[in-house]
């Protein structure tokens, strides 16, 4: 589970002013924290099918906002890749 402290750490990252909270971006951030935490989770525990399938959402989730980002600005989705460590 995202602590609130690794959740604005994870905001803070990628966030365009002091109140951003829902833009593409942040999302994207926030995401992929609660992924990394979840793949940790599933490799202690891999018969936890239930929270593989939310793994899965949140992936499939994450995947449709950085196509909408990589939509509408290639330079803001480019430096979310590169600020998150994310692969193309």
């Amino acid at each position: 589970m995202l602590t609130k402290k690794k959740k604005e750490k994870a905001i803070k990252v990628v966030q365009k002013h002091d109140k951003d909270t829902g833009s593409p971006e942040v999302q994207i951030s926030i995401l992929s924290k609660r992924i990394d935490e979840l793949a940790g989770h599933l490799k202690k525990n891999p018969k936890d099918k239930h929270s593989r399938r939310g793994l899965l959402q949140m992936v499939a989730d994450r995947r449709t906002h950085m196509a909408y980002l990589k939509k509408k600005s290639e330079k803001r989705y480019a430096s979310v890749v590169k600020k998150l460590e994310l692969s193309k």
